[in-house]
């Protein structure tokens, strides 16, 4: 059986499960003051969840020190992309680029943005057409802010 994208619509706890323990920290306690303005997307293979992340609509806990910026994104209709995570023993298997493009497919006209730590993946979100917008140094550590926009379709310029 392949992999699946698919909305996750009920008992966030077995994406949360799936994320590392420092993960867990920054959004579990918070949950229920984003489960209304959020959603989970999660792969799965056999029924079982091998990754997901979530999309929020209001600025997470994990940038709430970015919150001011946040809001200007917010206003310019980009939903934020946070807390995507692929199970270690399922990388490099083009399992991310899935997870994005999945969203893309689901919601054709959406933008995203996103900020990420990890200065390995640029080249990953750059291949998924996210553009590097700005570095931000956050209490000594640096961060990427990335947006998504959608190519203007042929209609949409005729």
């Amino acid at each position: 059986m392949g992999t699946t994208f698919k909305t996750l619509e009920s008992n966030p706890k077995i994406f949360f499960d799936i994320l590392p323990q420092d993960w867990q920290i920054e959004i579990v306690p918070f949950w229920n003051q984003y489960e209304d303005s959020s959603r989970i997307y999660v792969l799965t293979e056999d029924e079982q969840i091998i990754g997901g992340g979530i999309v929020f609509s209001t600025c997470p806990p994990d940038v709430s020190y970015y919150e001011k910026e946040a809001q200007i994104w917010f206003q310019n209709d980009f939903l934020y992309v946070g807390f995507i995570w692929i199970a270690e023993d399922r990388r490099n298997k083009n399992l991310g680029s899935f997870w994005l493009n999945g969203l893309k497919k689901l919601y054709p006209e959406q933008k995203y943005w996103l900020l990420t730590e990890e200065e390995h993946l640029h080249r990953f979100y750059q291949k998924n057409e996210y553009v590097l917008i700005e570095t931000i140094l956050n209490n000594g550590i640096t961060e990427w802010l990335y947006a998504f926009q959608p190519a203007l379709s042929y209609k949409s310029i005729v």
